[in-house]
Protein backbone atom coordinates (compact mmCIF):
# COMPACT_ATOMS: atom_id res chain seq x y z
CA UNK A 1 0.00 0.00 0.00
CA UNK A 2 1.21 3.45 -0.81
CA UNK A 3 1.60 6.34 1.61
CA UNK A 4 -1.40 8.06 0.00
CA UNK A 5 -3.61 5.07 0.80
CA UNK A 6 -2.43 5.08 4.42
CA UNK A 7 -3.18 8.80 4.69
CA UNK A 8 -6.67 8.33 3.25
CA UNK A 9 -7.33 5.40 5.58
CA UNK A 10 -6.15 7.45 8.58
CA UNK A 11 -8.38 10.35 7.49
CA UNK A 12 -11.37 8.02 7.16
CA UNK A 13 -10.71 6.63 10.66
CA UNK A 14 -10.34 10.12 12.21
CA UNK A 15 -13.64 11.23 10.68
CA UNK A 16 -15.43 8.05 11.75
CA UNK A 17 -14.18 8.30 15.34
CA UNK A 18 -14.56 12.06 15.73
CA UNK A 19 -17.79 12.73 13.85
CA UNK A 20 -19.51 9.38 13.30
CA UNK A 21 -19.61 9.94 9.54
CA UNK A 22 -18.67 7.13 7.19
CA UNK A 23 -16.80 8.93 4.44
CA UNK A 24 -14.91 6.80 1.94
CA UNK A 25 -12.38 9.05 0.20
CA UNK A 26 -12.67 8.53 -3.54
CA UNK A 27 -10.64 11.60 -4.57
CA UNK A 28 -8.55 14.00 -2.49
CA UNK A 29 -8.71 17.43 -4.11
CA UNK A 30 -6.15 18.98 -1.75
CA UNK A 31 -4.49 17.03 1.04
CA UNK A 32 -3.17 18.69 4.20
CA UNK A 33 -2.64 22.12 2.70
CA UNK A 34 -1.99 25.00 5.10
CA UNK A 35 -4.97 27.29 5.74
CA UNK A 36 -3.31 29.39 8.46
CA UNK A 37 0.00 29.44 10.31
CA UNK A 38 -1.13 26.57 12.56
CA UNK A 39 -3.96 24.78 10.70
CA UNK A 40 -4.20 22.51 7.68
CA UNK A 41 -7.12 21.29 5.62
CA UNK A 42 -8.05 18.36 3.42
CA UNK A 43 -10.74 18.71 0.78
CA UNK A 44 -12.02 15.40 -0.53
CA UNK A 45 -14.81 13.84 -2.54
CA UNK A 46 -16.58 10.73 -1.22
CA UNK A 47 -17.93 7.76 -3.17
CA UNK A 48 -21.38 9.36 -2.86
CA UNK A 49 -20.06 12.49 -4.64
CA UNK A 50 -20.22 14.61 -1.48
CA UNK A 51 -17.48 17.17 -0.95
CA UNK A 52 -16.08 17.49 2.59
CA UNK A 53 -13.52 19.78 4.16
CA UNK A 54 -11.61 18.45 7.16
CA UNK A 55 -9.62 21.05 9.13
CA UNK A 56 -7.20 20.37 11.98
CA UNK A 57 -4.94 22.71 13.85
CA UNK A 58 -2.32 22.86 16.55
CA UNK A 59 -4.00 25.75 18.34
CA UNK A 60 -7.53 26.73 19.33
CA UNK A 61 -9.89 27.06 16.35
CA UNK A 62 -13.37 28.56 16.66
CA UNK A 63 -16.39 28.11 14.41
CA UNK A 64 -15.88 31.68 13.16
CA UNK A 65 -12.30 30.75 12.16
CA UNK A 66 -13.61 27.75 10.19
CA UNK A 67 -16.14 29.98 8.42
CA UNK A 68 -13.34 32.41 7.50
CA UNK A 69 -11.13 29.58 6.25
CA UNK A 70 -13.96 28.23 4.09
CA UNK A 71 -14.58 31.64 2.54
CA UNK A 72 -10.88 32.28 1.89
CA UNK A 73 -10.47 28.85 0.30
CA UNK A 74 -13.16 29.79 -2.22
CA UNK A 75 -15.76 27.35 -0.89
CA UNK A 76 -19.38 27.54 0.27
CA UNK A 77 -20.45 25.55 3.32
CA UNK A 78 -23.68 23.62 3.60
CA UNK A 79 -23.45 21.86 6.96
CA UNK A 80 -21.09 22.03 9.94
CA UNK A 81 -20.99 18.51 11.34
CA UNK A 82 -20.96 18.33 15.16
CA UNK A 83 -18.74 15.90 17.09
CA UNK A 84 -19.91 12.29 17.35
CA UNK A 85 -22.63 11.71 19.93
CA UNK A 86 -23.34 15.42 20.42
CA UNK A 87 -25.90 16.53 17.82
CA UNK A 88 -26.64 19.77 19.70
CA UNK A 89 -22.97 20.60 20.37
CA UNK A 90 -23.02 24.09 18.83
CA UNK A 91 -26.24 25.03 20.67
CA UNK A 92 -24.99 23.74 24.05
CA UNK A 93 -21.59 25.41 23.79
CA UNK A 94 -23.11 28.73 22.66
CA UNK A 95 -25.60 28.64 25.52
CA UNK A 96 -22.85 27.99 28.09
CA UNK A 97 -20.74 30.87 26.69
CA UNK A 98 -23.79 33.14 26.84
CA UNK A 99 -24.51 32.14 30.46
CA UNK A 100 -20.86 32.90 31.37
CA UNK A 101 -21.32 36.46 30.13
CA UNK A 102 -24.91 36.98 31.32
CA UNK A 103 -25.35 34.72 34.38
CA UNK A 104 -28.64 36.33 35.43
CA UNK A 105 -30.52 35.80 32.16
CA UNK A 106 -33.18 33.10 32.41
CA UNK A 107 -34.80 33.17 28.95
CA UNK A 108 -32.35 32.78 26.11
CA UNK A 109 -33.49 32.65 22.48
CA UNK A 110 -31.74 31.91 19.18
CA UNK A 111 -31.10 35.57 18.42
CA UNK A 112 -29.22 35.91 21.72
CA UNK A 113 -27.02 32.92 20.85
CA UNK A 114 -26.24 33.93 17.25
CA UNK A 115 -22.94 35.65 18.13
CA UNK A 116 -21.94 33.08 20.75
CA UNK A 117 -22.18 30.23 18.22
CA UNK A 118 -19.22 31.76 16.43
CA UNK A 119 -17.17 31.44 19.64
CA UNK A 120 -17.64 27.66 19.93
CA UNK A 121 -14.36 25.67 19.79
CA UNK A 122 -14.30 23.50 16.64
CA UNK A 123 -11.03 21.62 16.23
CA UNK A 124 -10.99 19.31 14.31
CA UNK A 125 -13.75 20.46 11.98
CA UNK A 126 -15.71 18.60 9.32
CA UNK A 127 -17.82 20.60 6.90
CA UNK A 128 -20.05 19.48 4.05
CA UNK A 129 -19.31 21.77 1.10
CA UNK A 130 -22.03 22.83 -1.33
CA UNK A 131 -19.97 24.70 -3.91
CA UNK A 132 -16.49 25.59 -5.09
CA UNK A 133 -16.63 29.22 -6.18
CA UNK A 134 -14.92 30.08 -9.48
CA UNK A 135 -13.65 26.52 -9.83
CA UNK A 136 -10.51 27.22 -7.77
CA UNK A 137 -9.49 26.01 -4.31
CA UNK A 138 -7.07 28.26 -2.46
CA UNK A 139 -4.45 27.58 0.20
CA UNK A 140 -2.64 29.82 2.68
CA UNK A 141 0.73 31.14 1.54
CA UNK A 142 2.48 33.70 3.70
CA UNK A 143 4.73 34.74 0.80
CA UNK A 144 1.86 35.65 -1.55
CA UNK A 145 0.63 39.24 -1.74
CA UNK A 146 -2.92 38.29 -0.69
CA UNK A 147 -1.67 35.48 1.62
CA UNK A 148 -3.66 32.97 -0.50
CA UNK A 149 -2.84 31.21 -3.76
CA UNK A 150 -4.50 28.58 -5.94
CA UNK A 151 -3.93 25.03 -4.70
CA UNK A 152 -6.16 23.19 -7.19
CA UNK A 153 -8.68 23.74 -9.92
CA UNK A 154 -11.88 21.83 -9.23
CA UNK A 155 -15.45 22.52 -10.31
CA UNK A 156 -18.21 21.38 -7.94
CA UNK A 157 -21.74 22.45 -7.17
CA UNK A 158 -24.14 20.31 -5.21
CA UNK A 159 -27.63 20.24 -6.65
CA UNK A 160 -30.17 19.67 -3.93
CA UNK A 161 -32.83 17.08 -4.63
CA UNK A 162 -35.90 16.23 -2.62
Amino acid sequence: MSEKMYDELALKREIQEGFGVTADVSQAIVFRVPVSHTAEATLFLTNKKQLYLYVTGKSKILLSDIKTIIARMGLKSELFIPPKGRPTYFEEAARSKFIEVFPGRKHVNDEDLMFYRTLVPYNPALVLISEVKNGEVYRFDSDAATKWRVAAKFAYRRIRTS
